[in-house]
């Protein structure tokens, strides 16, 4: 396990916490690995990343060393139909409190591009005070969720770290 990187803001980042990001990959497809570092990194933030095999046990074992650190922990691959898929599975046995609209966002906004987003079974949730989202494994899926979450992202991550916030009105 690589050690925590921290993010620093900048004195004109003051709307933005820093972050621990680090990136848990189901299946080995680099292309979506390189989407989603290559998203976080427009964001401004370093990004650490693992690949573990599709096998349930081993990824609830790296999604628990990775929260213990983390604020933020988004994985790829591994939320479709296929036998392999286990990623939803492992993630709820670390999962403390489920985020279930996050999972409908990501899984509406899919279905209305492709109707293989009626296969995507992602989780989304809170491990003590980390976030875990699962993306789907594909390069557009990673991009078209992070869209999703992204909006949403830094409230969530001040909120979970109790940290105040500005609720607008609408």
């Amino acid at each position: 396990m690589v050690a925590p990187v921290e993010r620093q803001p900048s004195e004109t980042d003051n709307a933005r916490p820093a972050v621990t990001r680090r990136i848990l990959i189901a299946d080995d497809d680099g292309a979506t690995r390189s989407m989603i570092v290559e998203l976080l990194r427009g964001e401004g933030f370093e990004v650490q990343r693992r690949v573990v095999p599709d096998e349930r046990e081993r990824i609830a074992a790296a999604l628990r060393e990775l929260v213990a650190g983390a604020r933020l922990v988004l994985t790829t691959g591994g939320t479709g139909v296929a036998p392999r898929d286990v990623t939803p599975e492992a993630t709820l046995e670390v999962l403390d409190r489920e985020a279930p609209g996050i999972a409908q966002a990501l899984r509406a906004d899919s279905i209305a591009k492709t109707p293989h987003g009626l296969l995507s079974r992602g989780a989304a949730g809170i491990a003590g005070s980390t976030l875990v989202v699962n993306f789907p494994g594909s390069p557009g899926g990673c991009r078209d969720g992070f869209a999703v979450l992204q909006p949403a992202l830094a409230h969530a991550l001040r909120l979970l770290a109790n940290e105040a916030t500005a609720h607008e009105q609408t």
